[in-house]
């Protein structure tokens, strides 16, 4: 199964949406401190079982890096907490996607991969609590029980609403959210609109591939129009994706704060109309950009937005469409950085502004369609086809306008830091 592949599965799996119930079954508190400790083992219980039933026996490989993530936030010092978690993660990541990828795919069984998704959100998971424990903001209490210390973040990194899927949720906010006293009964009408959401975004894509499906024309990675509509049911799937994953956690009470989620109705609006690539990248996946920015962009001395794309490449797979994809992803968005800046002082008239945002709101469409396309490609004969096709003319103009560019002058000063929400 392709990677991009999981994201389609994943909304519709029978275990995903019986999830909701069981969320709906979440104990409230009734004071504070109360039930805080069942609280966490409902949550850990959850995911257990969880895993087990979409994973079945693929779900060992992602409760062993869990447990092994607890005991060296328990025995090594805050100092070396993330070091010691990170390449504990991204070496355990690295074997599951080479061992898996290396297996013949089984079209009737999603379980690697549904496994591949779970162990990559865990690397988010255990990454950002290992900061947040090397940063200081979360002190671990040594005297306390074995227990006490564990049962939280056992219970932060498994628990069933986020295990296949849902915005990043911090542990501060997870613990503050789980031993929360007084709080009334959190209402389900935020998780049932979205829901709503969800099914008008599946029921666009359904329509779309209908109407597609009837039409006779051209197919594969040289074709302008099919590499477009197929970015765009795509992107659809992932927007499902994006929002039935937050109803499963407002429907838990562990709903994103403001501008923490994937997706909202602005964000919708503006990654589809956008004329700028970088706007784009900025808003695509905001949980996994900030995610990055904290852990590469941020602690990386040089080059740190090339090494944040590398990065992103290195944590979907490193399979070589991965690699090629998201390092052209880097260069077209520093592209944009410049060329954006330069057409812009030369679209003085109201004409020459709607033909500059308009065409370069198709470029942006058609690169985006590349990328995906790129991305999705899992080995070195179809990366062949696809650059070897008339889709390279773009992306090729915009690396060619670079180099131009930098001959030119100097990129402008603020444009580098908010290149590093761009790799999720």
């Amino acid at each position: 199964m392709r990677w991009a592949d999981l994201l389609a599965l994943l909304p519709a799996a029978p275990c995903r949406l019986a999830a909701f119930p069981f969320a709906a079954l979440f104990p409230p508190p009734l004071a504070k401190g109360h039930l805080v400790s069942s609280r966490y083992i409902f949550l850990l219980a959850g995911g257990c079982l969880l895993a087990a039933a979409a994973m079945g026996s693929y779900a060992v490989l992602l409760l062993i890096p869990a447990t092994g993530s607890v005991l060296v936030l328990l025995s090594v010092s805050p100092a070396h907490a993330h070091t010691w978690v990170f390449a504990l993660q991204m070496s355990w990541q690295t074997l599951c996607h080479l061992a898996l990828g290396s297996q013949e795919p089984d079209p009737q069984d999603a379980r690697p991969a549904v496994a591949l998704s779970a162990i990559m959100l865990l690397t988010q998971k255990a990454t950002s609590l290992a900061l947040d424990i090397h940063e200081g903001l979360v002190p671990l209490q040594p005297g306390q029980g074995l227990l006490q210390r564990a049962l939280p973040l056992c219970s932060y990194l498994l628990f069933f609403p986020a295990l296949l899927g849902g915005p990043l949720c911090s542990f501060g906010r997870f613990r503050a959210q789980a031993a929360a006293g007084g709080a009334p009964r959190r209402p389900l009408w935020a998780a049932g609109q979205r829901c709503l959401g969800a099914l008008a975004l599946q029921g666009l894509h359904a329509g779309l591939v209908a109407g597609l499906a009837g039409r006779q024309g051209c197919a594969g990675p040289g074709c302008l129009p099919h590499a477009w509509a197929r970015a765009l049911l795509r992107r659809l799937a992932y927007y499902f994706h994006w929002v039935l994953d937050e109803a499963l956690l407002e429907a838990a009470g562990f709903g994103p704060g403001a501008g923490q989620g994937d997706l909202s109705i602005h964000d919708l609006w503006t990654l589809e109309t956008t004329h700028r690539l970088a706007v784009f990248t900025r808003t695509w996946n905001k949980s996994t950009s900030h995610w990055l920015r904290r852990l590469v962009f941020q602690r990386c001395p040089a080059q740190p937005f090339l090494a944040t794309f590398a990065f992103s490449a290195w944590w979907h797979g490193l399979q070589p469409g991965q690699v090629f994809g998201f390092l052209c992803w880097a260069v077209m968005v520093e592209a944009d950085y410049r060329i954006h800046p330069f057409l812009s002082a030369r679209a003085t008239s109201q004409g020459a502004k709607l033909l500059y945002r308009g065409t370069t709101w198709v470029f942006t469409q058609l690169i985006v369609a590349y990328i995906l396309v790129a991305v999705e490609a899992e080995s070195f004969s179809v990366l062949w086809l696809l650059w070897t096709s008339r889709n390279s003319i773009l992306p090729l103009s915009y690396g060619l306008a670079l180099l131009l560019l930098l001959a030119k002058k100097p990129k402008q000063n603020g444009a580098c830091p908010g290149l590093a929400r761009a790799a999720g």
